[in-house]
């Protein structure tokens, strides 16, 4: 089987690596990849977010099976144009994805079959949306709807810092996701992450996961796209992922393949949870990263086998086998990240760090330059490890952390305490 998958981060380095466990993957490329996964995959150059683009190139390499790993591809619709062609795709289409493209799509999804969410009000004008600010007070969540690579949501804890979202929001600071603004209430709780396969109205939950998405220990600092992730997540209990498929998968799952659009692919579902209670806090078309590190490492092999039966409409015939196991990942970041931060610094100590079974160093946002592995974002690394329990990976994983020489990146060191105490 000829493999591509579309994407170059953390997320599609762990995906590539379960891929490759599976003994029916012949050939894997990955676009447009990176330095680590160039190390374990071919890379190609080619705009994913170019469905004809991507289509023709599928037919000049014999792709038998393309996964959509990152969110910009799927909105774009690149899923719909490989359908048509004949490919078989890991992904929704344009339609169906429309639940990460757009908040405010999500929130009516949920109103329409009175899912448990956050209150909410939607705002084109800057004005309206600062009235309702001050009449709701704070704290308070604002959200800009479309796409804005994990960086359109500011949780306000005053008036000023709302309004000043607002503004910055429809000052144009996410591009086309700046259009439209969400304002919801703050949901209470612990949150966490749940993973549910989908293809029709067939579902299959495959994890649990929590991420840290403060940039400093303690939760302190700006919010970031994940500083480390653990699966699986101790108040996801087997009652609360079953009211979460019973109150919200499964009745938003249905709905939209009653208005025509059915979903076929990985449901993010972000659950904030006070008194077992599960309410929505959003929807994603895609893995979560730096979660999808944690799944891989777990689920091995036996990934690409479910991503395919979803593909293929074989859903209700599969099983997910998991071991007893716990796993996390600590995302290595540039000193400065989610700020301005420098790119090109040179990162050591990575040979030593071959990956297993039960450990692997997932590489974001690096590329080679020469001899050496450089940083070229700002969540470079994801240092991923297993073990019988969480303190067991836990160790695992900041011991191969303490092996990376990287003067200019900086880590959490407390990735898991809400679990670990």
């Amino acid at each position: 089987m000829n493999i591509l998958i579309l994407g170059g981060g953390g997320r599609e380095h762990a995906l590539a690596w379960a891929v490759l466990q599976n003994p029916k993957c012949d050939r894997l490329i990955v676009a447009p990849g990176n330095a680590g996964i160039a190390r374990i995959a071919e890379t190609a150059t080619l705009d994913i977010e170019d469905g004809a683009a991507v289509l023709e190139f599928a037919g000049e390499n014999a792709i038998d099976f393309v996964i959509i790993g990152p969110e910009a591809p799927l909105a774009a619709g690149v899923a719909d144009v490989l359908r048509a062609g004949g490919v078989l795709v890991f992904g929704p289409d344009k339609a169906a994805a429309m639940v990460e493209a757009s908040k405010a799509f999500t929130k009516q999804l949920c109103d329409a079959v009175n899912a448990p969410t956050a209150r909410y009000a939607r705002f084109t004008d800057a004005a309206a949306a600062r009235d309702y600010v001050r009449r709701e007070g704070a704290p308070i969540v604002v959200k800009a709807d479309g796409l804005a690579a994990g960086k359109g949501v500011v949780v306000a804890d005053d008036r000023a810092t709302a309004e000043a979202a607002i503004d910055d929001i429809f000052g144009g600071q996410f591009g086309d996701a700046s259009a439209e603004v969400v304002i919801e209430e703050m949901l209470r709780g612990e949150e966490a992450s749940f993973f549910v396969l989908v293809s029709g109205e067939d579902v299959l939950p495959i994890g649990t996961a929590q991420d840290h998405k403060r940039a400093y220990d303690g939760d302190a600092g700006p919010n970031t796209g994940g500083m480390g992730a653990y699966s699986p997540a101790p108040i996801m209990t087997d009652a609360v992922c079953q009211r979460a498929m019973d109150e919200i998968v499964r009745p938003c799952v249905a709905e939209l393949t009653r208005r025509g659009t059915p979903y076929s692919g990985v449901l993010y579902v972000g659950l904030m949870i006070e008194d077992g209670a599960p309410s929505l806090v959003e929807f994603n078309a895609r893995f979560g990263d730096p979660e999808c590190q944690c799944l891989m490492l777990r689920l091995g092999a036996q990934a690409l086998d479910l991503m395919q039966a979803c593909a293929e409409g074989r859903l209700s015939e599969m099983r997910v086998n998991w071991a007893n196991d716990h796993a996390m990942t600590v995302v290595l970041a540039a000193k400065g990240y989610p700020g301005s931060y420098e790119k090109g610094t040179v990162i050591q100590g990575l040979d030593a760090l071959a990956a297993t079974s039960s450990q692997a160093v997932f590489h974001a946002g690096t590329k080679t330059q020469g001899d050496d592995i450089v940083a070229a974002g700002g969540r470079v690394l994801a240092v991923t490890a297993r073990g019988e329990d969480l303190q067991e990976a836990r160790d695992r994983c900041y011991a191969m952390a303490e092996q990376i020489d990287w003067a200019d990146g900086f880590y959490r060191r407390d990735i898991g305490w809400r679990a670990l105490g």
